[in-house]
């Protein structure tokens, strides 16, 4: 139970740090292209502080559920289709639940089509054959160590809106590698996709703990909070197109992130930070698809418009 407590608490500050923080990666990748390039890379820089949760992990007897992999086409066209579902619904995973917190009720169908990405999977079944690689050493945990320190002495010495920005995605990374040492499916993505495939074969596969219930709901709470003190908290009700188009950009995201072995969410914090091969490919066939469907929403509105 105390083990809980702390890691409900420790979720209650993550959900507000993602708030207050903006971590989105469609925002950086809008950013990006408008010549500011600071807040997507200090989101792909995120998960750098995982080498000090990995490190401290080998003394207590567990470890981070790294996702180190051969690339390969699945890997790109799940990136792909992420990205694309990311652009429609204006917002990565985390961003998705962060604007669900602050009332935006047309996120609500977002997580609906994640579901719907997985349940058609199952029916699709492809041919899914990826090599796993082993996982990060001590090579690769110094070099994250000398980047977080040069990310860090580079925050501080710069203005305040620059450290506030790197710190707190620094922080983000931080927290969410200790929260995988308590529980490697905390995540809000990864409990839907378990209790889906529970459903979906209650004979073979558990029932998710009522612990990581409580995880999701506590980063909820963590959000609405920061969204509170921000001024953002408002219900805003959406009508039946924007409901119908976050499901279709979630069921992308689910396909997606099923044929990439994960998210942007797994992608940031357990795959770049253990420089995995598919994890590099994955997040630039994310961003690429971003940068699509920001074009074809870009286009579509100049058309409405006109």
């Amino acid at each position: 139970m105390l083990l809980l407590t702390g890691a409900v608490l420790l979720v209650v500050i993550l959900g507000y740090m993602t708030q207050t923080t903006g971590l989105c990666m469609v925002r950086g990748v809008r950013e990006w292209s408008q010549g500011r390039p600071e807040v997507m890379l200090s989101i792909l820089c995120c998960g750098v502080l995982v080498w000090a949760v990995a490190v401290a992990s080998r003394h207590l007897g567990t470890g981070i559920p790294f996702l180190v992999f051969e690339p390969g086409p699945w890997f790109a066209v799940g990136g792909l289709l992420f990205g694309l579902g990311t652009a429609l619904n204006q917002g990565c995973s985390i961003s998705t639940l962060s604007r669900l917190a602050s009332g935006e009720l047309q996120m609500l169908t977002t997580p609906l089509g994640w579901v719907a990405g997985w349940c058609s999977l199952a029916y699709w079944q492809p041919n899914l054959e990826v090599t796993m690689l082993p996982g990060p050493g001590p090579g690769v945990f110094a070099l994250l160590a000398a980047i977080t320190c040069a990310l860090a002495l580079w925050a501080l010495l710069g203005n305040p809106l620059r450290r506030n920005l790197w710190l707190g995605m620094m922080g983000i990374g931080l927290l969410s590698g200790i929260l995988y040492l308590y529980e490697p499916g905390w995540s809000p993505s990864g409990l839907l996709q378990d209790q889906v495939a529970a459903l979906m074969d209650p004979d073979g596969r558990q029932t998710p703990r009522l612990a990581r219930y409580a995880l999701v709901l506590a980063l909820l709470f963590g959000m609405s909070v920061a969204a509170r003190r921000l001024n953002k908290l408002q219900l805003r009700p959406a009508g039946t197109g924007p409901l119908l188009l976050h499901f279709i950009a979630g069921t992308l995201m689910g396909i997606g992130a099923a044929l990439a072995m994960g998210g942007n969410d797994s992608q940031l914090l357990l795959a770049l930070p253990a420089f995995s091969p598919a994890g590099f490919l994955t997040v630039a066939c994310i961003l690429a698809g971003i940068r699509l469907g920001l074009f074809i929403l870009a286009r579509t509105q100049g058309r409405e418009t006109a």
